[in-house]
């Protein structure tokens, strides 16, 4: 199902450009809470704390990847819509092999300090909590580490399917790559007894798939508009790459470091308890918050086309029918996840009331905030892919880190666990006001 990025967009090519990569993201979404179920279910809860513990740190090394996708596709998308193809495949090809990099040096900067930065996240835990979790985190955080890098061109060739006009192909790979996770998270966790390391692995050899064949795609001959082939490596490429992805980038790191932020505060008020809780909610609010997510990542490079062509109408028309759907499906999102939120929670933990009770009430508070995060994220991606990077990084910035850091600190004290609850929510309605 190709997608024109030059054509005028009526709702109906809307739904055609983003619903391959809202799949994309939901699918992705599951598939990354598959291993939460199986350990939670199939091993233990406290492996499946040790996990939740350590995966935002995994998570701020594959922001690199989400950083250099957005930026990068604002880019090639702006130097399409001016015309000059030649161009915007080296600037395509520099950005794959600079991520790659990235990621090796990235990788190698963290996984010998797996442990110890576990013992830092878990500074509010007892003595008895922290010789417990720590070894399932240092397994889990080692081996997805180990891996960073197919996660990093997963996450960047997300975003340049789009671009390429092939969504349909870009869900694809994101479908081969998540059932291949699922099933040797079944075959490594259930049939061989791996543990949490069964989890692991099964998720770097689906996230290895989700790299390797875009590579193979774009390398060998194709009718996309993208070919990896020579690239430039200019510093002003780069330089605008990663300014015009930094929203991304501080979005996903600020999102990771608030919840390494509200794991330490909910130690202190829930001990291991509020972690699960915590990571339950963090998977389940995943799907959700995905199809924000795929609108934002299907819809960017159509906008970015159209700002590269001078079409303000045409951006004006993209901008208003993009609120119409954040406000609607945000609506939606809210209403569907207090409704769901016992049966969901149950998925995982069934077989602990005070655990189901404790993230059915953390779920009905937390899902009031998808009113607001459509538009915020939209918001931001907007600006990113008008190609400025820095205003779409003040919005990221505050709503994902300022607002929720200060909302998790003070809400507490005068509300104990609820208040953390509700912080989200009281950040995200705040990022609404500066939007």
């Amino acid at each position: 199902m190709a997608v024109h990025l030059g054509e005028h967009f009526t709702f109906k090519k809307i739904f055609k450009a983003t619903i391959a990569p809202i799949l994309m993201m939901v699918f992705t979404s599951v598939y990354s809470i598959v291993d939460g179920f199986f350990v939670s279910n199939y091993v233990n809860k406290t492996a499946f704390a040790g996990l939740n513990l350590i995966f935002p740190v995994t998570m701020i090394i594959g922001a690199l990847g989400f950083m250099m996708g957005a930026g990068g596709t604002a880019l090639v998308g702006k130097t399409l819509g001016e015309g000059n193809k030649e161009q915007a495949n080296k600037i395509f090809s520099g950005v794959v092999y600079s991520t790659i990099i990235l990621a090796i040096v990235a990788s190698l900067c963290v996984f010998f300090f797996v442990e110890d930065i576990a013992k830092l996240l878990a500074s509010n835990a007892t003595p008895e909590e922290l010789a417990s979790i720590l070894p399932y985190s240092k397994t889990y955080g080692q081996i997805l580490v180990a891996g960073e890098v197919f996660f990093m061109l997963q996450n960047l060739f997300q975003t340049f399917f789009i671009v390429a006009e092939r969504p349909t192909l870009g869900f694809a790979v994101t479908a081969i790559a998540g059932i291949i996770n699922m099933i040797l998270d079944a075959a490594f966790i259930i049939g061989a007894k791996m543990g949490l390391a069964g989890a692991a692995y099964a998720t770097i050899i689906g996230q290895f798939f989700g790299a390797m064949i875009p590579i193979v795609y774009f390398a060998c001959p194709n009718k996309s508009l993208l070919r990896l082939g020579k690239p430039t490596f200019a510093f002003g490429m780069l330089f605008k790459t990663v300014t015009n992805g930094s929203s991304e980038l501080l979005s996903n790191v600020s999102s990771s470091v608030v919840s390494i932020i509200y794991n330490a505060q909910l130690l202190k008020f829930a001990g291991q308890n509020g972690i699960d809780a915590y990571g339950i909610l963090m998977y389940l609010s995943f799907i959700f918050a995905a199809i924000f997510l795929g609108y934002s990542i299907g819809i960017s490079p159509v906008i970015s086309y159209n700002y590269g062509a001078e079409n303000h109408d045409e951006l004006k028309n993209l901008f208003k029918k993009s609120v119409l759907f954040n406000v609607i499906a945000g609506l939606t999102m809210a209403v569907l996840s207090i409704a769901l939120a016992k049966p969901l929670s149950s998925i995982f933990v069934s077989y602990d009331k005070d655990l189901l009770d404790m993230t059915t009430g953390a779920m009905r508070i937390f899902s009031v905030s998808f009113l607001f995060t459509g538009i915020n994220i939209f918001t931001s991606s907007f600006f990113t892919a008008l190609n400025n990077g820095l205003i779409s990084a003040v919005v990221s910035f505050a709503r994902t880190l300022i607002f929720q850091i200060i909302a998790v600190y003070l809400l507490p004290l005068a509300f104990g666990l609820t208040g953390i609850w509700v912080s989200i929510v009281v950040a995200e309605a705040l990022a609404i006001i500066l939007d």
